[in-house]
C-alpha cells in the first residue's frame, strides 16, 4: 500500500488531495502513472507532464516505488509567471526530451540548451585530469535560488517563456552531465540563447552548489550582493 498526495492541478483533476493505493512494492513510477491514469482519467491531459516525487526525492519513469512510500504527484513548479517553470536537484540521470516537454507550449518554436559536463581533462590554467566529481547542494535554498533565477531571466528577457534549470548532485564520472539550463520562446530570435548564458552564469554566483574534485573542494570567487 502507497500514499499518494496531489497537488495544484493535478488535485484539481483528481478530485482528491490524497489516496491509499495497492501498489505492487518494486513497482515502478511508469507503471503507478498507469494505474493512477485508470484511477483517474480526468489526469490524462496533466499527467504526462506531471512530477513525481518518492518519498520526498525527486524520481523518473524507471526508478522503483516501495511498500509504503509516499507519493508526490504535482505540476511544474510555478516561478509566479503564467509560464511553465521547473527548478530541480536530482541524484538521477535526466530525460532532456521530458524536461524540455514540461518547458514547451503550443507557442513554442525555440529552446535553447546548455549542459555542463564533467570535464575529463583540463587545459586551461593548471593542466589536469579528472576521473569524477562529487556534487553537494544545499537543496532546499538551492531550488529556491534556482527560481529566483528564472525570475531574474525573464525580467530580463520577457519573451521567454518556460525554463528549466537542473542540477544533478553526486559522484560524477567525466564526461557525465551535471547541469541543465533550457530557454523556451516561440522564436529563436527572443533572448533564449543569451537567457540560458545568464541562466548558468548566474546559477554559479547565487545557486549554493559545490563540487569536489580529487584535491579537494573547489570554491567560487564570487560573494552575494545585496538583493541576490
Amino acid at each position: 500500500m502507497i500514499k499518494v498526495l496531489f497537488f495544484a492541478s493535478l488535485k484539481d483533476l483528481a478530485g482528491v488531495a490524497q489516496v491509499e493505493l495497492p501498489f505492487v512494492d518494486g513497482g515502478r513510477v511508469a507503471a503507478l502513472k498507469q494505474a493512477l491514469l485508470q484511477a483517474y482519467p480526468g489526469l490524462a491531459a496533466a499527467l504526462p507532464t506531471a512530477i513525481v516525487s518518492v518519498n520526498r526525492q525527486f524520481s523518473f519513469d524507471d526508478d522503483v516505488v516501495p511498500d509504503g512510500a509516499e507519493v508526490a504527484i504535482f505540476p511544474p513548479v510555478s516561478g509566479g509567471s503564467g509560464w511553465p517553470t521547473l527548478c530541480q536537484i536530482v541524484h538521477q540521470a535526466v530525460d532532456m526530451d521530458a524536461v524540455v516537454a514540461q518547458i514547451t507550449q503550443p507557442t513554442t518554436g525555440a529552446v535553447c540548451l546548455f549542459t555542463g559536463i564533467v570535464r575529463g581533462k583540463t587545459t586551461r590554467g593548471v593542466a589536469h585530469e579528472t576521473q569524477a566529481l562529487e556534487y553537494e547542494a544545499y537543496v532546499p535554498m538551492a531550488e529556491e535560488k534556482m527560481r529566483q533565477v528564472a525570475d531574474e531571466i525573464r525580467q530580463r528577457w520577457p519573451d521567454v517563456q518556460g525554463i528549466a534549470i537542473v542540477q544533478r548532485i553526486g559522484r560524477l564520472e567525466a564526461g557525465t552531465p551535471t547541469v541543465w539550463i533550457a530557454c523556451a520562446a516561440a522564436h529563436r530570435d527572443t533572448g533564449v540563447f543569451e537567457a540560458a548564458r545568464y541562466g548558468i552564469d548566474r546559477l554559479k554566483e547565487i545557486v549554493p552548489i559545490w563540487k569536489k574534485e580529487e584535491s579537494g573542494w573547489v570554491e567560487g570567487e564570487y560573494h552575494p550582493q545585496e538583493g541576490d
